[in-house]
């Protein structure tokens, strides 16, 4: 049994747990042995985690995964078992090195649930390079996709309005990418979650009632349904589409009568069945009977049930991987580091399609007066100028090597809310764009740099 942090914080903790460290790629170690080698391996460095465009026609991504980021670093160790694995990886003087490591630098990033744009500078990890650069493939890992998982939550959230998502892909992708999808579609605005590990490390709430299996273990849909209104209450949720949808909804009022909580359609035309099905709920007095419909539904299915009877969405497959888009192309770069005269010096890779910007960056979301995103401003050296409307957008996530920015899940989720109201009219569009706001980088002096 793992204890949480408080409760619902977006992390969780047990009494002994294992490292992160082995969740690396090879030559993260071997750039170190050979920086220890030359000599530059304590060289101050400043490396920025960032996304250089959004996934084709997407309008705006959402950060997620902050929280998991930093239970991640806190793990992040070379104890006698991690190293016995890297005996023939990197050298012993290497080894010697990673046997005392703790990342004692300082990380700012994007708060948790924020939405971002190209270039957005979503973590800034301050540290000595081999400190920081040790971190590369984690952190990318987590937020490549937590944030794609967010990022196609959001739209689903979005287009779904007032009524409620849940999400229900465990059995659609690995076992711990299942729990880290939930809880970074709760993030979004989803309102619960199949997955139980997801309630039990996060808090993140979670239902559910029962399977076509179940309707087919019993000898009659009529027994099936009154053991589970017996067992659950007449406030459950039946399966009505196993056998005949119309003749299965006459026998859920029967056997719950007119207080019948939900009924659950998952094949078929969703549109056509949830309003015969509205129809008849009425016609037989349960006019508050709720009606659920899943079935491999994305953000455009559920905007084409806009107009149609439906209380609530079951997503699974298509928000486990990210809508079509099961990563957000994030890149963890070198942007400055220390001089052989103690300065902080500017560097970044030029090669065609992959530039990257260098210096150490400052971010806010630039806003009209009446409160609406215009851009994301991008400082390089220094912060830009607030005219008093716009918003601060890097928070401190570490300092000193100690978490301090940890926080609630549902504060995440609030600030979402928030971060998608602000945008423009146009980030409701489900068709293919451009990003909603352009990404402006601006020099020490406040003259665009790029």
């Amino acid at each position: 049994m793992v204890a949480q942090r408080g409760g619902p914080t977006g992390s969780y903790a047990g009494l002994v747990r294992a490292s992160t460290a082995l969740l690396t790629d090879h030559y993260e170690l071997t750039m170190l042995q050979a920086a220890l080698g030359s000599g530059t391996a304590h060289r101050r460095s400043v490396f920025e985690l960032f996304p250089r465009r959004l996934p084709e026609g997407r309008r705006y991504g959402v950060v997620a995964g902050v929280g998991r980021a930093l239970d991640a670093l806190e793990d992040f160790r070379f104890d006698d078992e991690v190293l016995a694995v890297l005996e023939n990886v990197v050298d012993e003087p290497t080894r010697s090195w990673l046997s005392t490591y703790r990342f004692t630098g300082d990380v700012w990033g994007y708060a948790e649930g924020e939405t971002y744009f190209p270039y957005s500078p979503l973590l800034i990890v301050e540290g000595s390079f081999a400190e920081a650069v040790l971190l590369e493939t984690l952190l990318l890992s987590v937020y490549n996709h937590d944030s794609a998982i967010a990022s196609a939550a959001s739209r689903m959230t979005q287009v779904a309005g007032d009524r409620p998502c849940i999400e229900m892909g465990s059995r659609r992708t690995h076992e711990e990418a299942a729990v880290a999808s939930a809880r970074a579609a709760y993030v979004a605005g989803f309102a619960t979650t199949s997955n139980l590990a997801a309630r039990e490390r996060y808090g993140v709430p979670s239902a559910g009632t029962s399977a076509h299996s179940f309707t087919l273990l019993h000898d009659t849909e009529a027994d099936a349904f009154r053991a589970q209104v017996t067992s659950l209450g007449t406030g459950t949720t039946l399966l009505v589409d196993t056998y005949d949808i119309r003749e299965a909804v006459a026998l859920g009022v029967e056997i719950a009568g007119t207080g019948l909580g939900a009924v659950r359609i998952d094949s078929g035309d969703l549109g056509v069945l949830a309003g015969e099905v509205r129809a008849q709920l009425d016609s037989l007095g349960a006019t508050g009977t709720r009606i659920v419909v899943t079935s491999d539904l994305d953000e455009f299915a559920i905007a084409a049930l806009a107009n149609a009877p439906v209380d609530a969405y079951g997503v699974g497959t298509q928000l486990v991987i990210g809508s079509g888009h099961p990563t957000c192309g994030f890149v963890y770069k070198l942007v400055a580091r220390e001089a052989d005269d103690g300065d902080l010096v500017s560097v970044a890779k030029k090669s065609t399609d992959k530039i990257s910007i260098g210096g150490r960056k400052y971010a806010l979301r630039r806003r009209s007066p009446g409160g609406v995103a215009e851009a994301e401003v991008i400082g390089i050296g220094e912060a830009p100028t607030d005219d008093g409307d716009d918003r601060a957008l890097l928070v401190p996530l570490v300092r000193n090597g100690e978490v301090v920015g940890r926080e609630a899940l549902d504060e995440a989720r609030t600030r979402h809310q928030a971060s998608r109201a602000e945008l423009p009219r146009a980030a409701q569009q489900m068709s293919r764009g451009e990003p909603v706001i352009p990404t402006i980088h601006e020099g020490p002096r406040g003259t665009p740099d790029l």
